[in-house]
């Protein structure tokens, strides 16, 4: 179970009002644990939190995108996901299925930065590197 406070604590932390609308939201997507779509939210949402409407969904996701509370991940198919891990991970994506599922390795990372602190790209000023790992996931 989601613990609202935490939820309420996240929010204040960005600077965001705390609201039952933006609680909601944000607990559905830790709630659901699987980068969903907006789809995928509003649809939990109506079933957990009927008044809450579409166009407000759509706002708050917006919000928590610009504050970097959450990430928006787009699969291969072209479909936008919520991530709600802000911080710079990779993702593994299996096509078959549209699951994507976290991936962390320290050592890949420090691989990338390394390649691209000698290397660089350039005229380009690198931010952040993320990966989408593609593959199947075995059963």
């Amino acid at each position: 179970m989601i613990d609202k406070k935490e939820i309420a604590n996240k929010l204040s932390e960005k600077g965001l009002r705390v609201t039952p609308q933006r609680i909601a939201i944000l607990g559905a997507i830790l709630e659901l644990n699987n980068h969903p779509t907006a789809e995928n939210i509003i649809e939990y949402i109506k079933h957990h939190h009927p008044n809450i409407s579409v166009g407000t969904v759509y706002k708050v996701l917006d919000s928590f995108v610009e504050n970097i509370l959450i990430k928006k991940v787009k699969t291969e198919r072209g479909i936008m996901r919520y991530d709600p891990l802000p911080y710079n991970h990779h993702h593994l994506y299996c096509g078959d299925t549209d699951r994507i599922e976290d991936y962390e390795d320290e050592q890949l990372d420090a691989v990338i930065a390394d390649y691209f602190k000698k290397k660089g790209i350039k005229n380009f000023n690198i931010q952040n590197i993320q990966l989408q790992i593609t593959g199947k996931f075995k059963k």
